[in-house]
């Protein structure tokens, strides 16, 4: 751990961490776009997560979102305890664009899930809220006949404008940004560093080298291994 890095992290109090799909890799969640990705493994993906799909084809929407993004025994790795940890302290904000529920699992306390959560389930017809394990024995509502779905963000839908309220405040309040594991190339996501406070020193923890306009500190390592070395 490089030891200006840690002194960044050590004397700031309004960390705003902003990651994706990487962060769950460790726990056993494919990402989309790597060589074992989603998207990559199935060429339709983009179709079968779009609201499209949802509503002319719910079957096929089902049988994709149960049998390929749902993975009830995963757990949360070093990356989501240790920035969960800093949550706590009242350090740190995180704003994810994982559905997979790992940061919740992991008692994070200032959470943004920008695209929603796959174990949020909710009847479409009635609008009540359904436990996820029912949504996985069927996607009809027991009580009322209505289709279920989770409350993810599918594309050709919009997002949730508190998430995206709470998303440019933290961004707007930090005084220290940290990038781990995205890309940030998918919008409105990386929009949010337009946002970002100008005088907060922007730190990127990924495998992949990243690109930015503006100055920033290129950790390029596996982020497991990174928050491994991080002291909170």
């Amino acid at each position: 751990m490089d030891v200006d890095v840690q002194a960044q992290f050590d004397h700031a109090h309004h960390i705003v961490f902003l990651t994706g799909a990487g962060v769950s890799t460790p726990s056993g969640i494919p990402d989309y776009r790597s060589t074992n990705g989603l998207y990559t493994a199935h060429k339709n993906a983009e179709y079968y997560l779009s609201h499209t799909c949802l509503t002319k084809e719910p079957d096929v929407f089902y049988k994709y979102v149960t049998e390929n993004l749902y993975k009830p025994d995963a757990k949360p790795n070093v990356i989501h305890t240790k920035q969960a940890t800093l949550t706590q302290q009242d350090r740190a904000t995180v704003v994810t664009q994982n559905i997979d529920n790992l940061y919740r699992v992991a008692d994070t306390e200032h959470l943004v899930e920008f695209h929603g959560n796959l174990y949020n389930v909710y009847c479409q017809k009635c609008g009540q809220s359904v436990d996820w394990h029912d949504y996985l024995k069927s996607p009809i509502h027991a009580d009322c006949g209505g289709t279920l779905r989770p409350d993810i963000v599918l594309y050709e839908e919009e997002l949730n404008e508190a998430n995206i309220q709470n998303a440019v405040d933290a961004s707007q309040q930090a005084d220290l940004v940290v990038i781990t594991g995205t890309s940030m190339r998918v919008y409105p996501f990386a929009g949010l560093l337009d946002y970002r406070n100008p005088k907060a020193p922007v730190i990127v923890v990924n495998n992949e080298r990243l690109s930015f306009a503006f100055p920033y500190e290129m950790v390029q390592m596996d982020a497991a291994d990174f928050y491994q070395q991080l002291r909170v």
